[in-house]
């Protein structure tokens, strides 16, 4: 699960700057309100990354913690946290492995497709279990992944993207193979960091995994959660089909 490491974590805000993190958070907040039967605001963020997230999400008035898995991430994530003063708990932790909570949270979320990096049925039932451990009863478990359906059909074997900086140019080729036995998307990413005449490179390997909705939905229910809705990406359109790339999936722990 090592992805982001070092320099590739200082530019992954460069990467995702068009990413719409305000309007996801509204949409968030808009399923926290419908559903959310108490009207608590603690969330708990898995896979947080830099804080995007978190961030549009302490503006709408929730108290949020914070988790990631990759130290480099959380380094950005602190730094940005400092320069708005926000109040963001950040902690590093593995998703799979998360202890008891000293309160149960309200909501836990896990976006950006993240719950992805947990590659086999084994890590993933561990993960719904702690997610519900992390949850008072009633509580909702939002998340988004990668559809199968949409992946099997269309997905993209080599993307190259272009970002002028500051100081020069970003170029990112990102190669995919699917191992389509185990579900999964094997993404290597070559970055070219060209500035003031020199030109540096990274390379990283990114191993995520695709799910049917009907999987998910079984998943759930074995792990002490109600389905309640699916949505295509961050948008009130519930229907899923082949050419949705991205399912948000609504749940409640059960009591």
């Amino acid at each position: 699960m090592s992805s982001y490491l070092g320099r590739h974590a200082e530019l992954y805000d460069i990467f995702y700057a068009d990413k719409p993190y305000e309007d996801e958070a509204a949409f968030v907040h808009q399923l926290i309100q419908d559903h959310n039967l108490t009207a608590g605001n603690r969330i708990l963020e898995m896979a947080c990354g830099t804080g995007s997230h978190s961030f549009a999400l302490e503006a709408l008035g929730y108290e949020i913690e914070a988790t990631d898995y990759s130290g480099d991430m959380l380094s950005v994530a602190r730094h940005k946290a400092l320069q708005r003063k926000s109040k963001v708990r950040f902690r590093q932790a593995d998703m799979t492995c998360l202890g008891d909570p000293e309160q149960p949270f309200d909501v836990v979320i896990c976006l950006f497709d993240s719950i992805g990096y947990v590659k086999t049925n084994e890590k993933l039932a561990r993960v719904f279990s702690r997610v519900r451990r992390q949850l008072r009863p009633g509580g909702l478990f939002i998340f988004e992944y990668w559809h199968a359906a949409a992946m099997l059909r269309g997905y993209d074997s080599i993307r190259v993207r272009r970002w002028q900086t500051r100081d020069g140019e970003l170029i990112r080729i990102s190669q995919t193979r699917l191992d389509c036995v185990n579900q999964l998307g094997v993404v290597t990413y070559h970055i070219y960091e060209l500035s003031g005449g020199g030109c540096t490179t990274l390379n990283e390997t990114q191993t995520n995994r695709y799910f049917l909705a009907q999987e998910i939905d079984h998943w759930l229910t074995c792990g002490g959660f109600t389905p309640l809705k699916r949505f295509n990406g961050f948008t009130s359109d519930e229907t899923i089909n082949e050419d949705t790339w991205h399912i948000v999936s609504l749940a409640r722990r059960d009591d």
